[in-house]
């Protein structure tokens, strides 16, 4: 397979990862700025440093992510669709599945068939509240990071039904849970709840949804994965590198 990279730039964002015969090399991910080529050029040369491999070896670069027609060493540039549907059924063991792709400004729902066809597609990207731009603006009200608002919610022992389906109005409704002296981790349960009904009812629409998998950085919070667990009745299986899927989805697409 070579030498190939693959780079994301997503709206938050920016991975690269160096693919070398299916494995992955050396890595690198950076906050997205109005910037990106430069974000692009600063992920593929960390990335090239931890590789250990010249440049002048890699057979082709694939971009991929909202800014992925900035890069202007890319030889080529594939959809988000595409590179995560790729990525997926690698990481997957080469088995369809439900792909649940969290990122900081869209979510998206992927039917990946046998051969790593895509079968169908859904995506959020019109409303914050149901994205990871969701959480981080839930975090915020609570003063905190991702991590520690993971770990509040999950110690709920009663998660508050939050009834706010937009993410301002949610933010409102916080804060007036907040100061009624509503305990913390109940808020914080119920806003997990709240995203993760949302994502749910766009896996509920694809009727083989027995192999799931997920990526993107949500699948990163703990939180998350377990309330679409408990919402969808089903396991869900974090995909490894789960931010890098979609880069490595872009490197193996030729």
């Amino acid at each position: 397979m070579g030498i190939k990279v693959g780079i994301d730039i997503g709206s938050v964002t920016t991975k690269c990862v160096i693919v070398e015969n299916g494995i992955i090399k050396g890595k690198a991910i950076i906050r997205t700025t109005p910037e990106t080529e430069k974000c692009a050029e600063f992920v593929f040369k960390k990335s090239i440093e931890e590789s250990g491999i010249k440049e002048e070896d890699i057979e082709s670069i694939i971009s991929t992510g909202y800014g992925r027609r900035t890069f202007k060493k890319a030889k080529k540039v594939i959809t988000e669709i595409s590179a995560v549907a790729i990525g997926s059924y690698f990481l997957s063991g080469k088995k369809k599945c439900i792909v649940i792709d969290v990122g900081g400004q869209d979510t998206k729902v992927v039917e990946v068939g046998e051969n790593g066809e895509i079968i169908d597609f859904l995506m959020n990207d019109k409303c914050a509240a149901g994205t990871g731009r969701f959480l981080e603006m839930m975090a915020n009200v609570f003063g905190i990071n991702i991590e520690e608002f993971s770990n509040l919610a999950l110690n709920s022992k009663n998660p508050v039904k939050i009834n706010s389906t937009c993410s301002v109005f949610a933010e409102s409704e916080v804060v007036s849970l907040i100061t009624s002296n509503t305990p913390k981790e109940d808020i914080a349960g119920g806003l997990f709840i709240s995203i993760s009904s949302r994502i749910a009812g766009m896996v509920r629409q694809f009727p083989h949804n027995d192999n799931i998998v997920f990526c993107g950085g949500g699948a990163k919070i703990p939180a998350l994965k377990s309330s679409l667990e408990k919402i969808l009745e089903k396991e869900i299986i974090v995909l490894p590198e789960p931010q890098f899927v979609v880069a490595f989805g872009a490197a193996l697409s030729e």
